[in-house]
């Protein structure tokens, strides 16, 4: 068996220098098309370090955990005094739905590609890929508004600050591109260092968000009139306790923000350490590991977000979470800077800053784990968006983009974060949900079914809601699946194979010829009789001129799924009626049989010839067919795809048409 590679680069040769040395840094990882590059999805060799659980808990965290920055501030301005019982509702629901859901995740989506990919199983073909791209849009809505929320939020709490200087008031869209553009500069010189700031911005927050639960709490407490005065509002405010909780189940979609990170969790599930006997088929210790992170961090801001809940609307006056009050999206600022001095708030505001700023980075470490893993290999982006550093600058472009479009707004684009978790959470709970059923557990399948339908309601109320969100995601999907056919199309003559296998019998086929030309006859699979190699082995000798001495071969292109693009190509030799086949299944006929006639001209040293016949019909409804069918006008298109890969005509194997 033969196996096409690329050549190892030669250490001997010379470094590049100017533009070539800034395109090598920017494409460095691109030659690896399993994913091996230095972002948060790529493979990691078994010899490269990664990382213990909870320390990828704390790059996922900074998403998590950062929304502890304006989530108590928000459930206070939509439930009023019932958001100790909304927070409550989103409580169950991330533990008694979304932590379920993704922990099935993590153990049959082990290698980083969430639920998105269990979904793409379900879907075959055209279909499969058009549904994947709709998620993906669904997915760069979550992932982008994080960035640009997250850094737009740190700026607000930035210029809010008390110390802050009067300079920077108004200028949240300057600071807000500056911290983009610094989380760009984190992931271009790498993803490992990005674990290490994550770890220490965690720790420091979640411990300063400690001490100002703790001391909140204590003024509770030691203040029993403001509990007493929120307790009869509690029950007092909708009329009866029954209708307050009715209100809270209401309003509880519009605190969905508190369920994003569980999809980056299993995102960089790569990273995760596992354990001296996985393997990559049954990564059993890895597996455990994101499990534990995912529980850990569900638990630990739960009890953040009842803790804060409740602090919140019994301290702070109403009037300060509206538009313009001091706690408006800042409220355990708000009460770090009442109860516990200008210092300790002014350290916390830069805490707060901090995270919210890198909180980027976990929606930055998603975005380069799905779109390397699904759009090459769609033929749906170029072939540099396997790299990651050309992908950052896109990214960060696309938040500067959106960015001035909202002004560095953080209320206006919580309506398409919340959407793009929420959609994201709800194909999770439906992934899984499937994946039961087909293996007849039939509780289980159940009890998924009903978290479905509750994501589902959720997604639909938060869409009544905020109906801008659905807007702003299909801006994200419109555009993702124009360029990713726009892309497709360009990418229609390049070579599809990323590597071809010749068996045994393939090469004895050869191996007559010891000097001269291959000779290869193009055949149709479909028509597999006797008389049918007879008459097209004819119509090469009288009409294409195959001459007489030459013992052909036949050549067959099986079409398996033509909406595959980046395939490994498997050649069979078959014998059939006393003719010589070479038989191999493949996305599209010509970019297969030109990946073919290549590898036989390295393999063997002999140029190959291949004979084709004109293909009937309307040459536009044959570019169609070639498009979308991986079949249509064969020779002409075989020959142009031999011509963009090898420009040197010389070393070109023959296409003969009659």
């Amino acid at each position: 068996m033969t196996t096409l590679s690329r050549p190892p680069a030669d250490p001997s040769a010379p470094r590049p220098h100017g533009a070539a040395a800034v395109r090598d840094w920017l494409l460095f990882g691109l030659q690896d098309s399993k994913g091996a590059h230095p972002g948060p999805g790529g493979t990691i060799a078994v010899h490269e370090k990664k990382h213990p659980w909870w320390q990828v808990m704390c790059l996922t965290g900074v998403d998590y955990f950062s929304t502890l920055g304006y989530q108590p501030a928000i459930a206070a301005l939509a439930a009023g005094v019932i958001s100790p019982l909304a927070t409550m509702v989103l409580v169950a629901v991330t533990l008694l739905g979304a932590l379920p859901v993704y922990r099935r995740v993590a153990g049959e989506s082990h290698r980083g590609e969430g639920s998105i990919a269990m979904l793409e199983r379900l879907l075959p073909r055209w279909g499969g890929k058009l549904f994947v791209l709709v998620l993906l849009g669904f997915a760069a809505t979550d992932f982008m508004i994080t960035m640009t929320l997250s850094a737009a939020d740190a700026s607000a709490h930035l210029i809010q600050n008390p110390v802050a200087p009067g300079w920077l008031q108004g200028q949240n869209v300057p600071v807000t591109l500056f911290l983009l553009a610094l989380l760009a500069a984190v992931f271009l010189r790498g993803f490992r260092e990005a674990v290490g700031v994550a770890v220490v911005l965690v720790v420091l927050y979640l411990g300063l968000n400690a001490v100002v639960v703790a001391a909140t709490l204590i003024q509770v407490f030691a203040h029993p009139l403001a509990m007493d005065n929120w307790w009869t509002s509690l029950w007092t405010s909708h009329g009866n306790p029954l209708m307050a909780i009715a209100i809270a189940l209401l309003v509880f979609p519009k605190l969905a923000l508190g369920l994003s990170g569980f999809e980056t969790g299993v995102a960089v599930m790569p990273q995760v350490r596992g354990e001296e006997n996985d393997t990559e088929e049954n990564p059993a210790g890895r597996i455990r590991g994101t499990r534990r992170m995912l529980t850990t961090a569900a638990v630990v801001m739960s009890g953040f977000l009842l803790t804060t809940s409740f602090i919140t609307v019994v301290l702070i006056p109403e009037g300060e979470f509206q538009p313009g009050g001091e706690a408006n999206g800042r409220a355990l600022a708000y009460l770090a800077h009442e109860y516990l001095g200008v210092g300790f708030g002014s350290i916390y505001d830069v805490s707060t800053i901090a995270i919210l700023w890198f909180a980027g980075a976990s929606a930055m470490a998603g975005l380069l784990n799905l779109v390397p893993r699904y759009l090459p290999r769609y033929g749906m982006a170029p072939a540099w968006a396997k790299g990651v550093r050309p992908l950052v600058l896109v990214f960060t472009l696309v938040g500067f983009l959106i960015t001035f479009l909202f002004k560095a707004d953080v209320d206006a684009q919580g309506g398409a974060y919340a959407t793009g978790v929420l959609v994201l959470m709800t194909s999770a709970a439906v992934a899984v949900t499937l994946s039961a059923r087909r293996r007849r557990q039939n509780k289980r399948s159940f009890g998924f079914g009903a978290i479905a339908v509750v994501f589902s309601y959720t997604t639909v109320a938060n869409i009544f809601e905020r109906p801008e969100g659905i807007r702003i995601a299909g801006v994200f999907i419109l555009g993702i699946i124009a360029i990713s056919l726009l892309s497709r199309v360009r990418r229609s003559f390049e070579l599809h194979a990323t590597r071809v296998h010749l068996d045994r019998p393939a090469l004895e086929f050869m191996s007559d010829t010891l000097e001269g030309p291959i000779a290869i006859i193009a055949h149709e699979p479909l028509r597999t009789s006797r008389e049918a190699y007879r008459r097209k082995l004819a119509s090469a000798i009288e009409v294409s001129h195959l001459p007489l001495d030459r013992e052909a071969l036949f050549l067959e292109v099986i079409v398996d799924d033509s909406s595959d693009f980046e395939t490994e190509l498997q050649v069979h030799g078959v014998v059939r009626h006393g003719y010589r086949i070479l038989e191999v299944h493949g996305p599209v006929v010509p970019n297969t049989i030109a990946s073919v006639l290549l590898h036989i001209r390295d393999v063997t040293g002999l140029m190959p010839h291949i004979y084709f016949r004109w293909t009937e019909g309307n040459p536009v409804t044959n570019l169609v067919r070639f498009l979308f069918l991986g079949e249509g006008e064969i020779a002409p298109v075989t020959r142009e795809v031999l011509r963009e890969a090898v420009p040197d005509v010389t070393r070109r194997p023959w296409v003969h048409v009659g």
